[in-house]
């Protein structure tokens, strides 16, 4: 049934497109129901966790130490409120967020880990962490985000320009023991769009971190209710905030330049780290119609030239943040919003779509390479179909990994899976006549980590060896009809 076999490549989209998955508002969801729900995976998987291993309540999750205590906002805490970071000089990379990593990257996704963290921390403990994470392939670490504010505990206990020196000196221990990781600096925006010089804020204790940073990130919503869970978002409230699209896109766009011009002219990506419409604010039936208008806007500016993508926050939330709602019955649940419906059609856009590069003809045994979610080698089954199939299976002898694609539609084989049903890719898109499609495949790590053993690049790249083609079981018609 399969007509040839040829090497693929995966490369990346015009615009990235990534997804929070977790934090202070929501409990982490697996890949495997994110990927069965939406139909292919994301570039990044945005995870956020907490470092202040000298405080009294470590390690704790703040919340729970201080269940008693009266807090009247999010970040009253005496630390951030996000899950802890179990590795460091505790040394446990069995727990979390290396599970979490695992789990995402085993899906053929990248990680942005955003760490908010005590800048006094000693360089043992930096090294630490840059040595837990090195083997995790291409990941991202974004350190103390939203430092420009005054709400995080790294604003509350340390200077702006302590804050910087921090991300530098984290920054410099990185690229000596990890450098496949790149670390995001988060700060400040132009605000002042009409000014004659562009300004963003605290630039000067912030220069050196914009130069030290592999990529430059903003958080910004289009609307949000900041003051959630503590009050109800109201007309005329003060807890909440609108930016008009056109705005958004212009704060973007002079950001980049100032950014640039801090770096010495070299330009970095720039990315939205959490982006979305809060629909506290404008409603759930409403709440995609900004972010397409915003997305039109980026297409028309030809942003990919300068803007290196966005991450929705989150998949599923407490508040109206996220695609679903978790169920305040039942917090392994999720409620379908209004905007996961848009989104899954976002997802199809060509503009977030990684582009798929077919080379020469190829024969088994092959050698997959994985370097990220928009750098990996694999192959592609070509196979003629008479019709739209009743059946399609797909079945393995070899115990591969595999990310696999076929119709638009993304299925993910496990160790140990031996069969996958490729019949939802043929679900809403019927076959009318005799069609030519392919069947791709890429080979992320099986354990979630790159293997020191396989070279010199290890760091950065996986290889995975296919020695025997699957077998495909494809019927055209129901085995009895009833």
């Amino acid at each position: 049934m399969v007509n040839k076999i040829s090497k693929v490549m995966l490369r990346p989209a015009k615009c990235g497109l990534d997804l929070g998955d977790g934090s202070e508002r929501a409990e982490y969801v697996d890949q495997d129901y994110i990927l069965q729900t939406l139909g292919r995976p994301h570039r990044n998987i945005n995870i956020m966790y907490t470092y202040y291993p000298k405080d009294k309540e470590w390690p704790q999750r703040i919340s729970e130490a201080c269940k008693d205590m009266e807090i009247h906002f999010q970040w009253d805490y005496p630390y951030d409120d996000y899950f802890p970071y179990e590795g460091g000089i505790g040394e446990d990379t069995s727990g979390q967020p290396f599970e979490q990593i695992r789990d995402i990257r085993r899906h053929g996704q990248d990680v942005t880990l955003t760490l908010t963290i005590d800048c006094s921390l000693s360089d043992e403990y930096l090294r630490k962490i840059a040595r837990d994470l090195r083997n995790f392939g291409r990941m991202r670490l974004r350190i103390n985000h939203e430092c420009d504010g005054d709400w995080f505990t790294h604003n509350q206990r340390f200077s702006y320009q302590e804050i910087g020196d921090f991300f530098v000196r984290f920054s410099k221990i990185i690229k000596e023991e990890a450098p496949n990781i790149l670390t995001v600096f988060c700060a400040g925006a132009v605000m002042d769009l009409d000014a004659e010089e562009l300004k963003v804020g605290h630039e000067e204790e912030f220069t050196e971190a914009y130069r030290q940073a592999d990529i430059w990130s903003m958080d910004c919503y289009l609307a949000l209710h900041y003051g959630w869970p503590f009050d109800v978002c109201e007309k005329g409230s003060d807890s909440y905030a609108v930016t008009p699209v056109e705005t958004f896109y212009q704060r973007l766009k002079k950001s980049a330049i100032r950014f640039a011009q801090l770096n010495d002219g070299k330009v970095r990506p720039l990315v939205v780290s959490e982006f979305n419409t809060d629909g506290d604010v404008v409603g759930p039936k409403h709440q995609a119609e900004s972010i397409k208008r915003f997305i039109a806007r980026l297409k028309e500016g030809h942003a990919e030239e300068w803007f290196g993508g966005f991450s929705l926050y989150q998949f599923r939330d407490r508040g109206r943040l996220g695609l679903e709602i978790e169920d305040p019955n039942n917090k392994s649940v999720g409620i379908p919003q209004p905007l996961l419906k848009e989104y899954k059609e976002i997802l199809k856009d060509d503009y977030f779509m990684p582009r798929m590069e077919t080379k020469a003809e190829t024969k088994l045994p092959v050698t997959m390479r994985w370097g990220g979610a928009e750098d990996a080698e694999g192959i592609a089954l070509e196979v003629t179909l008479e019709k739209n199939p009743e059946f399609f299976e797909i079945n393995f002898e070899e115990n591969l990994n595999l990310m696999i694609e076929i119709n638009g539609h993304w299925f993910y084989k496990a160790e140990g899976t031996d069969c996958i049903d490729l019949m939802p890719a043929f679900f809403d898109q019927d076959i009318k006549e005799r069609t030519t499609l392919s069947i791709t495949m890429f080979a992320p790590p099986a354990s979630g980590e790159n293997d020191p053993s396989q070279g010199e690049d290890w760091m950065e790249n996986y290889y995975c060896t296919m020695h025997k083609l699957p077998e495909l079981r494809i019927r055209y018609e129901a085995i009895e009809e009833v």
